[in-house]
């Protein structure tokens, strides 16, 4: 199968997502097999709601759109040119997929595939409907992708190279168990913003995405904040607002009440609105409805913090703090050819 076959099919995958992004599900009838996929993934967004509470409606048609915007022919040729995609010799490669937040796996599904390799997938129990039924699409659009997509909840098998997303106790296992095998090994990160009190409304309001979307369970959302000495959170909690109907999601609730009641019984500082929560704390690992902070006395030295402390840090919201920052707001709409971790999937693959 030639690269351009490929690409073709990742495409038309793109298409097919796009008829679930919008709020209202949207049948288009030039997109490829809908009398035989439509109805069938309609009931799979529902089956995925009711398995995994934490994946809405609306956080699942969330990363469709991500991805309907970024399957497009001239986004994929945008992140291949830099690569010599040419793999004599396809090899098998098994992804252990993490699943915090809807389809956070496809990336690396999409990259051992583009690549021309086999894949062998075992899945987190919280996000096992829908990537399925998409690789079934897939091969549909194109036949020769069939074999090469695999399922397992089994003990995985017959592999030449690993990528496997975990927490840091299982990565520590991941390392030990394949360390015979070429692997990218990802464990917990999370990502910051980096305030100056200069921000504007519209700012801190996209903020307020990268915070809240996917009720923060990113690795992409941001946890914790560096703000400086004696800011004011009076704008960020103004800002903050607009998402006040995430306190009416059950789970979200039940998280709040819950972390609210640990923070006042151990007699811990902390400023709240009614369904979010601000502590300072040192850790950039924050509970679900709470957000961390942490002062800085000025940039030098909280650039010198961040580079020291950067394998535990996936993206930096700033604007014009440091070279690869990301914008308020941006945060869960990555690019194809931004690596979870900065590791470089694609080049990793080429290699193997």
């Amino acid at each position: 199968m030639q690269l351009q076959q490929r690409i073709n099919a990742f495409v038309k995958l793109g298409e097919f997502l796009g008829q679930f992004s919008n709020e209202a599900v949207q049948k288009d009838d030039n997109v490829n097999h809908n009398n035989l996929f439509f109805d069938g993934f309609k009931h799979q967004l529902k089956l995925a709601e009711e398995h995994n509470g934490w994946f809405t409606q609306e956080n699942i048609k969330f990363a469709f759109a991500s991805w309907n915007k970024a399957l497009t022919h001239e986004n994929i040729n945008t992140w291949l040119k830099a690569y010599d995609i040419n793999v004599s010799t396809p090899k098998q490669v098994a992804i252990i997929m993490a699943g915090n937040i809807p389809l956070v796996g496809f990336h690396d599904f999409l990259s051992v595939l583009i690549t021309g390799h086999s894949v062998l997938i075992k899945q987190s129990s919280n996000d096992k409907h829908l990537l399925p039924y998409l690789a079934k699409y897939l091969e549909y659009v194109e036949p020769d992708f069939k074999g090469k997509i695999t399922f397992t909840e089994e003990k995985l098998e017959n592999f030449d190279a690993v990528i496997a997303t975990g927490s840091n106790n299982t990565a520590r296992y991941f390392e030990y168990y394949f360390k015979s095998k070429p692997s990218i090994i990802r464990n917990n990160r999370n990502s910051v913003a980096i305030l100056t009190g200069n921000e504007t409304p519209e700012d801190l309001k996209n903020l307020s995405e990268d915070i809240f979307r996917y009720y923060g369970l990113g690795c992409r959302n941001v946890s914790k904040l560096f703000v400086p000495k004696g800011y004011k959170f009076d704008a960020f909690f103004e800002a903050m607002y607009h998402w006040h109907p995430i306190v009416d999601k059950a789970k979200y609730a039940n998280n709040y009440d819950y972390n609210k009641a640990v923070y006042l019984m151990s007699e811990f500082d902390m400023l709240e609105n009614g369904f979010f929560m601000i502590k300072e704390d040192t850790s950039y690992a924050s509970p679900i409805a709470t957000l961390f902070y942490e002062y800085y006395k000025d940039t030098d030295s909280l650039k010198q913090k961040l580079e020291q402390e950067k394998q535990q840090i996936q993206c930096i919201v700033s604007n014009g703090f440091t070279e690869n920052e990301i914008a308020f707001g941006a945060t869960q709409k990555p690019k194809l050819w931004d690596y979870a971790d900065s590791i470089d999937s694609v080049e990793f693959l080429l290699a193997i």
